[in-house]
């Protein structure tokens, strides 16, 4: 079996649920408790696709305006995107754009439209009657860019998270070649030091 490597970033608007996504869909576990997530963090999965061992490297980004500074710095290498919102706040829906834009542009990404993104409603546990975020609104959204596939999923009850990242690591699939994972250069703590150029042991 041969075996692939993808990073994966998650995008969106402070509360939407990120951190409680990629917890679900990585170790199947969901949490009540709000924490904000400062500047990023990863966490790692191993999933088939075919006949390929395909290793995830999930990057949860803080929301947070101050922190989303220190995001975009894992932006580049990125093989796959997912683009969240909260169904009962249609601000952070109408914030992807801004999401999608800031990516493109850290990430210096060449053919937008062909990117494998996904987006995500989240929260569709909520009653109906706190559904803001039309249907039609997000098939027209993800229609202008690019076909971008969607679902409404909760990080809470685990409906459709499994499917969702799974369409997107699959749509990653067919353009990532084996090849190392992009760490962030001031992560390499176990960098080996620089041989003498000249070979001198003086």
């Amino acid at each position: 079996m041969s075996k692939q490597l993808q990073k994966i970033i998650i995008l969106g608007a402070q509360g939407v649920g990120k951190t409680s996504l990629m917890e679900r869909f990585v170790a199947q576990k969901f949490t009540s408790q709000y924490k904000a997530t400062i500047g990023a963090d990863f966490s790692t999965k191993d999933v088939t696709v075919g006949n390929e061992l395909v290793t995830l490297q999930i990057w949860d980004t803080a929301g947070q305006e101050r922190y989303q500074s220190l995001g975009t710095a894992f932006y580049r290498g990125a093989d796959a995107c997912v683009l969240v919102y909260d169904v009962s706040d249609a601000n952070s829906f109408a914030k992807l754009e801004t999401w999608r834009t800031a990516f493109l542009q850290a990430a210096d990404i060449k053919d937008p439209k062909e990117f494998p993104f996904l987006v995500l409603g989240n929260k569709a546990d909520l009653e109906a009657s706190k559904h803001v975020v039309t249907a039609a609104s997000v098939t027209s959204w993800c229609d202008k860019h690019g076909k971008i596939p969607s679902f409404l999923v909760s990080a809470k009850t685990g409906d459709n998270v499994e499917t969702a990242f799974m369409t997107v690591v699959k749509n990653a699939s067919a353009r990532v070649k084996e090849e190392e994972p992009i760490i962030p250069e001031a992560l390499k703590l176990d960098a080996a030091p620089k041989s003498n150029a000249s070979g001198c042991a003086c």
